[in-house]
């Protein structure tokens, strides 16, 4: 990680596109684009933003779907220096209005199939210029700019720690925040990337992140600095997910959330490990999901650790230590602390602090967000709010969020070890552990089950299979079945959206089931 170096996102893109201009950059569909075609269009569109009046620094709110005219518009904001805001094609209502009123871009660029989800906004008198793709390539338009005759690179020059972009912090809990980016940033995120899945010239990935959060946009600077080709998708899908692989023959697929367990999921097939794909990489996958997909799929699983405030990657495991996150790379040191912010002893959990060795790689902040920003951090070092143990020869493992705990009386419980057994029913598609108000103080444990549409499932013979399988204090009272999970960007669950009433679930108490204490195992080093 030594080379994180000075080049900027833009001169690299143009040096590429003047040594390679013929290497394909990203497949969409049956169409092909080059460095050589990406670079001229992010070009043309950034002269035509800044000849419409804007300037470095203004901010300018994003708002397209997965396709390679986003891609565009990624690297003409970084060659204009424009800021880019990414807005969750998804939002409408009070969540646009909360990232407009919190971020005030100066203008936008939206594609033309979510203005009804906008026009609130431009009604309340937004002032900037406003963009608008497939709209027919009137004058002004995305397209219209995009294709303009200006080709060459914009006067604008970027420095490596000018900021560049919002990233959105997972919002897991609460309002999402705007995590400053640097262009050295987010240069560092794929430079990660790269480590961990040992990349080279020719290998292809498979791209199917959205493009509005950070995760899909290292991917996407990635392909800039190593030539690789990205077979881009317009969304995750479980169930096209390995023919969509072997399409476009992909050597890389990259997993957030519950992907893993979604594709364990689905139907066995004959050609199950008919592919081309290498590696599976990613973060946030049980050891057990781990070796089924490499068992079933015939891939290797890489995972890692990183957050929106620091890069993509902040420790990897190239290993083959399956259940471990890994080690630091060599431009991050990582501590594991109590909550006074001691260090605690191997083997101990704590919560894991990160410190930035290469200088412009910290914590730069959230926007217009200082308060938030000072509780971040602890002198030099960035507060995760993550949980994790070491052992003895230095790998870490994942032991959940500090915030994601629920206290049930007396014994703190990791409602990520409650849900990483839940998920491996044969039943559950996904589910969601929250804490709820109890008579007796503290918390009761509430679980959320999303099951396939065929299936149904008796929520006592679910707590008699976790049984044997969790401490009893894990066993949750509550069991409430849902169709769809509110998520976030990166296939994160929403647990702050998740109902924490008691009246529109099944009552483990009130159905007379007596768990059995004797012969469940006893508390973890996370209790």
């Amino acid at each position: 990680m030594d080379e994180v170096g000075e080049a900027t996102v833009a001169e690299i893109m143009e040096r590429r596109a003047r040594e390679a201009p013929d290497h394909v950059f990203c497949r969409f569909e049956d169409r092909a684009y080059t460095y050589g075609e990406v670079n001229a269009r992010a070009n043309a569109l950034a002269n035509g933003l800044l000849a419409m009046g804007l300037k470095s620094g203004d901010r300018v709110g994003l708002m397209v779907p997965s396709h390679p005219d986003h891609i565009v518009a990624i690297f003409a904001l970084m060659k204009a220096a424009l800021i880019r805001v990414p807005v969750n094609t998804h939002f409408k209502g009070a969540a646009l209005d909360y990232l407009f009123e919190q971020f005030e871009p100066h203008a936008l660029i939206v594609d033309a199939s979510y203005a009804e989800q906008i026009r609130p906004i431009l009604d309340r008198g937004f002032k900037g210029p406003v963009i608008w793709r497939s709209s027919g390539g009137a004058a002004g338009t995305f397209e219209a700019l995009r294709n303009g005759a200006n080709r060459t690179m914009p006067p604008s020059r970027v420095a490596p720690d000018d900021i560049l972009a919002f990233t959105p912090s997972s919002g897991t809990t609460g309002p999402s925040k705007g995590v400053l980016k640097s262009d050295r940033t987010l240069r560092a995120g794929p430079l990660g990337i790269k480590r961990l899945t040992g990349m080279k010239a020719g290998d292809v990935f498979l791209l199917w992140e959205p493009l509005y959060h950070g995760a899909g946009v290292a991917v996407v600077i990635a392909a800039a600095l190593e030539p690789i080709t990205l077979a881009m998708v317009d969304r995750f899908s479980a169930s096209k997910f390995w023919d969509q692989a072997r399409r476009y023959g992909v050597t890389h697929v990259h997993y957030l959330g519950g992907v893993v367990q979604m594709l364990l999921k689905q139907p066995p097939r004959a050609d199950d490990r008919a592919h081309k794909v290498r590696i599976a990489w990613g973060g946030g996958c049980p050891v057990e999901a781990i070796n089924a997909l490499e068992q079933r799929f015939g891939v290797t699983v890489r995972e890692g650790y990183g957050l929106s405030e620091m890069i993509t990657f902040v420790t990897v495991n190239v290993d083959r230590r399956h259940g471990s996150i890994g080690k630091p790379l060599s431009c991050f040191d990582v501590r594991l602390a109590d909550d006074t912010g001691a260090e605690v002893a191997t083997g101990e959990v704590g919560e894991i602090l990160v410190r930035a060795r290469v200088p412009g790689l910290h914590f730069l902040g959230y926007f217009r967000n200082a308060e938030a920003t000072r509780a971040a951090m602890r002198e030099e070092w960035c507060c995760t709010g993550d949980l994790a143990r070491r052992d003895v020869q230095g790998y870490l493992y994942f032991a959940g969020r500090k915030k994601d705990v629920v206290r049930r009386r007396g014994v703190n419980i990791s409602a990520w070890e409650v849900e990483r057994v839940v998920v491996d029913h044969q039943a559950v598609e996904e589910c969601a552990l929250v804490g709820v108000p109890s008579e007796l103080g503290d918390e009761d444990l509430k679980l959320f089950v999303r099951l396939p549409p065929d299936r149904r499932l008796d929520p006592l013979e679910l707590i008699k299979w976790c049984e044997p399988r969790l401490p009893y204090f894990q066993i949750p009272r509550y069991v409430a079945f849902i169709d769809e999970f509110p998520k976030t960007p990166t296939q994160r669950i929403k647990k702050a959206e998740l109902s924490r009433s008691v009246a529109d679930r099944w009552d483990l108490e009130a159905s007379g089931y007596a768990v059995d204490r004797k012969r469940l195992s006893s508390p973890t080093a996370s209790s």
